[in-house]
């Protein structure tokens, strides 16, 4: 078979003719099926043959590669500017800087070493605030107390609250706070809570209350004379630590059932009894490691879990995401056998790092002391200036900060009086208008019930002195004086009464009168009276 190109076609065969076809312009033939052959003198051999198609020609030009993009350069006439730089780009992920079209510095320079953390007080209000990626728990209060205005900077921690699954831990004043937030899954409603927390070093203060001799394994080689700060020490040396021990409630996995446990506390991490209370190592079961977990205090045990008692525990890994398979749900006989163990935990796991948050928690207040706080302060709150118009020349202003404070309370007891006076009056029915000034003081929580006052105070520390007042739902036009000692809630009845047309209250049959609510208060922060304690921390709600 012959093939002709169109330039050696005849004239009269220019129409197609037969199996003959004129075709203008240059042209070559390649076939379906077939494939090319460059040979070494430039020509092209075909392979093969099936179906003749035609393609034009196209003149040389240099291999492009389809998977690379062609620059397209843009001719604009003259007098029109170039402007990139206004548009930023929706995707800088997908073009490198260097050669992106987009101008770096076009684009808002956002900073990656903040990130805003959502915080709720306990009203159920939030707050969010930034944060840098290093912040700490410390410093996140710092920061909360000054927005919150809060009267005291002591004693404030976060809260990391499961409310699905009942759990509830401190944050340690040392952790990372965007840390703690990285371990949250995305889907739960895990949340920090802003709030008081006195027993967080109390340990510390009283070892013998949170350390009994019963619950330390090595109690009979400690000599009866040892003090608290040695005890301490001990347990903060490393490799001499006392290891705790004793019977633990532990609900066996895929049951509702609990089995009765002998754990043992050590520094190498949590073992269990297979045998009684054996401590041989044949009879020991490893449990978990201190360094990959954290406890947690479980809220309401009784109802999501089965718990026997209410003095619940749980550890769970501190690395991955709360799952229910991954929890360890331990009871205790008590509260002081709970308070024990996750103590316990807390020293195991941080060790000196605990001593020295505690050291730093009793110089904070110190160091804002003597630290000007003018820059916390806001315009309005500085502008304000203690007088004195006592003398005859008229006021002055008390520059020196303890007269201003001795000034600030004379003149609140002074108001208090006339207050007290005027509705005790036999002309003034004082029955019918009672002195209502503890509605406005932060240890009046109006009327919660007994279970909800007994959470709020564990939950904010179960430290001597703790307390808080609120309205009696079964006694009319009483109070009721809840305090914790000893680890334990007890509620004294404040009871009105009237004495020579005058109102008053009382918590000993009348023994002790007192005109108003603030006053009891006062007196009990100074005296016990018919109390274990004196009143020393008040149970406080902070609204964000």
């Amino acid at each position: 078979m012959q093939w002709h190109t169109a330039e050696n076609l005849p004239p009269d065969n220019a129409q197609s003719t037969g199996n003959m076809m004129e075709v203008a312009g240059p042209w070559t033939e390649v076939f379906e099926g077939s494939e090319m052959k460059d040979m070494s003198d430039g020509a092209e051999t075909l392979l093969g043959s099936s179906t003749l198609t035609l393609a034009p020609l196209v003149p040389e030009s240099p291999s492009i590669r389809r998977s690379q993009p062609i620059l397209i350069t843009v001719i604009r006439p003259k007098g029109v500017e170039h402007f990139s730089s206004s548009i930023p780009n929706p995707f800088p992920e997908l073009c490198s800087p260097s050669k992106s079209p987009v101008l770096n510095n076009s684009l808002p320079q956002l900073s990656s070493n903040k990130h805003l953390v959502k915080v709720y007080g306990e009203d159920s209000h939030s707050r969010s605030v930034w944060v840098s990626r290093a912040a700490t728990a410390r410093e996140v209060c710092h920061m909360l107390v000054q927005t919150a205005h809060c009267s005291d900077q002591e004693n404030w921690a976060l809260l990391e609250l499961y409310p699905t699954l009942g759990l509830e831990r401190c944050l340690e004043d040392h952790e990372v706070v965007v840390e703690v937030q990285a371990t949250w899954s995305l889907k739960g409603d895990t949340r920090l809570v802003f709030c008081k927390n006195y027993a967080k070093y109390e340990f510390f203060r009283k070892p013998v209350l949170f350390f009994p001799e019963t619950m330390i394994s090595d109690s009979a080689d400690v000599t009866k004379d040892m003090t608290s700060s040695e005890l301490i020490q001990n347990l903060l040396k490393s490799g001499t630590c006392p290891e705790i021990q004793g019977f633990l409630q532990v609900k066996e996995p895929s049951r509702k059932a609990w089995k009765k446990v002998y754990f043992f506390l050590r520094r190498s991490g949590l073992y269990c009894s297979t045998k009684g209370s054996s401590k041989e190592p044949r009879h020991l079961q490893y449990v978990a490691d201190l360094d990959d977990l954290n406890v947690y205090t479980v809220v309401n045990s009784r109802k999501l879990y089965g718990a026997p008692t209410d003095f619940t525990f749980c550890i769970k890994p501190s690395k991955n995401p709360v799952r229910t398979q991954d929890l360890k749900i331990l009871c205790a006989e008590n509260e002081q056998t709970r308070t024990c163990w996750t103590s316990a935990f807390r020293l195991f796991k941080y060790g000196k790092q605990l001593q020295c948050n505690y050291q730093l928690s009793k110089s904070a207040p110190k160091i804002l002391e003597g630290s000007k706080l003018t820059e916390a302060k806001s315009k309005s709150e500085a502008s304000l200036v203690a007088m004195d118009f006592s003398g005859k020349a008229g006021g002055r202003v008390i520059e020196n900060p303890t007269e201003a404070q001795s000034a600030e309370r004379e003149e609140g007891q002074a108001w208090r009086r006339r207050e007290a006076l005027r509705c005790s009056l036999p002309n003034s029915n004082a029955a019918a208008r009672p002195s209502s000034i503890h509605k406005s003081q932060p240890w009046f929580h109006g009327g919660i019930s007994r279970k909800e006052t007994q959470r709020l105070i564990e939950k904010q520390g179960l430290v001597d002195g703790m307390f808080l007042i609120r309205e009696s739902q079964q006694h009319a036009q009483c109070f009721v004086l809840s305090l914790c000692y000893k680890l334990k809630t007890k509620h004294y009845l404040v009871i009105p009464c009237e004495e020579g047309g005058r109102k008053y209250f009382t918590m000993d049959d009348g023994l002790t009168l007192f005109i108003d609510l603030l006053q009891l208060v006062e007196f009990h922060q100074i005296n016990k009276g018919i109390l274990p304690v004196c009143l020393k921390h008040p149970c406080v709600c902070v609204a964000l």
